[in-house]
């Protein structure tokens, strides 16, 4: 491109009216580079947190298989990926200067001649996302632990699980499934992610819930080396002290240590046990063999069950039957429909524990009904019901 002297750029600006004395002296003379070929370049807007990571050299990493809408994790958060189109053609031009620059680099020359290297008419945007971490749970699912003496275990031909493998598979940043192993109560074995059987982490739970019974310790002081000592020759010790994580808050006193046993958890997983062999149990009757079976000292309630179990009101006699919250989906509507499909209508308090997890940052169970349900009043009681029809 033909240089512009600095008469033509007068000329021009006379041309489209403009009075120079309100321009800033320099001139930016655009022109397109040998190389400004469109779609080398991508834009990614970043909010400032994002940008003070790059900065400060750590990754941001994109996730997902090939089936998968992609991700962007930091180290704790987790983004969507959506491309936004923008009417203005955006310019990419190296060295260019902003009026601000200019302004304070007053001994600037009055023309400027930068080459645009490259364009684009739109750019990826983020949103903060929930994580989705279903998919780690069911990974494990697979193939879950049934102790050291499990022949299932040695022929297994599924995959097993390191740190690693997780980060390639999971779509989510490393704290959020590193936090997500820990709620799920998975632990390490050989090396490799695993889940309990629930038959042997049952098994595992009784052995220390008969030992604390027999030993007469209280249920906030249970020492580590005692059960270690008394259970080891049963169970693997890691094992002991796995169960002892999952239904405990480990903590030490005068050197030793000890845990305190949660309670409701522990009358939550029998509850659980009690439940997974009947489709429908009679809710007076459960609610009686529950505390039956549960350790002395421990009361049952109700609420301990919140998305495990649902008690249905209307059927006479009242009954109780198991639905688990993570065995439902992970998106939004296909939640709702799921949930609709197993009971028409449902107050605010039972569906609570089953939609909780949807919420997003800052975002109320209330606002979420509001989008996916429609609301009615039964005998008195708010009760929501699906917006579309169920098939």
């Amino acid at each position: 491109a033909a240089m512009r002297s600095r008469a033509e750029v007068d000329a021009t600006l006379q041309t489209a009216k403009l009075n120079p004395a309100e321009l800033l002296p320099v001139v930016h003379c655009l022109s397109f580079g040998p190389q400004a070929g469109g779609g080398e370049c991508c834009l990614l807007q970043l909010e400032p947190g994002l940008c003070a990571e790059l900065e400060a050299g750590r990754s941001l990493i994109i996730r997902g298989e090939k089936d998968e809408h992609a991700v962007l994790c930091s180290k704790d958060k987790t983004y969507d990926m959506k491309i936004a189109d923008t009417s203005n053609m955006l310019l990419f031009v190296p060295g260019c200067k902003t009026p601000e620059e200019l302004k304070a680099d007053q001994a600037s020359c009055n023309i400027i001649h930068p080459q645009i290297a490259g364009f684009s008419k739109n750019y990826w945007e983020l949103r903060r996302c929930r994580p989705k971490l279903k998919k780690l749970r069911k990974l494990l699912m697979e193939d879950p632990y049934e102790g050291p003496d499990s022949q299932k275990d040695q022929a297994s031909t599924f995959s097993k699980y390191t740190t690693e493998d997780l980060l390639n598979l999971i779509q989510a940043s490393e704290e959020e499934i590193l936090h997500q192993l820990q709620v799920i109560d998975a632990c390490k074995i050989e090396g490799y992610w695993r889940i309990l059987d629930f038959d042997y982490e049952m098994k595992l739970l009784n052995h220390v819930t008969q030992l604390i019974d027999s030993e007469s310790w209280p249920l906030s002081k249970v020492p580590l080396c005692a059960c270690l000592e008394e259970l080891g020759s049963l169970e693997p010790r890691e094992m002991i002290e796995h169960i002892l994580l999952s239904y405990g808050r480990k903590y030490v006193d005068d050197g030793e240590v000890f845990f305190e046993m949660h309670e409701d958890k522990i009358c939550r997983a029998i509850a659980q046990m009690l439940l997974q062999n009947a489709v429908k149990f009679n809710l007076s009757e459960f609610q009686e063999v529950w505390q039956q079976s549960v350790p002395e000292g421990m009361t049952t309630r109700l609420d301990q069950l919140q998305g495990l179990a649902l008690v249905d009101r209307s059927s006479r006699p009242e009954t109780i039957f198991l639905l688990k919250v993570e065995d439902l989906p992970e998106d939004n509507q296909e939640r709702f429909n799921s949930l609709f499909g197993i009971r028409e209508k449902w107050t605010e308090v039972d569906i609570t524990p089953y939609i909780q997890d949807l919420c997003a940052e800052k975002q109320t169970v209330g606002a979420l009904l509001t989008k996916y349900a429609r609301s009615s009043m039964l005998n008195g009681v708010k009760v929501y019901n699906s917006r579309r029809p169920i098939s």
